[in-house]
């Protein structure tokens, strides 16, 4: 897997994260930012430009916010 951007996102939307990414795997939704797990290459630059905390490492993701795999899933399949 790779980076997940989890609730802490949601209308927040910053999008310093979006700036640094150097493959623009980062997509705007509807309520927050999703990462494309199919194109990140896993820099962490992300993780550390966010200003909320939002983006955690799949691994290192709080049990409470898991649902946020399945959900940035959801939006990449229905683009």
């Amino acid at each position: 897997m790779s980076y997940i951007i989890a609730s802490a996102c949601i209308d927040e939307k910053a999008a310093d994260c979006v700036d640094v990414c150097p493959v623009d795997c980062i997509a705007e939704g509807p309520d927050q930012y999703f990462i494309d797990t199919d194109i990140c290459i896993e820099c962490g630059a992300c993780e550390v430009a966010c200003p909320v905390g939002a983006v955690y490492y799949d691994t290192d993701l709080p049990e409470d916010e898991k649902p946020y795999i399945a959900k940035a899933e959801n939006f990449y399949k229905s683009r």
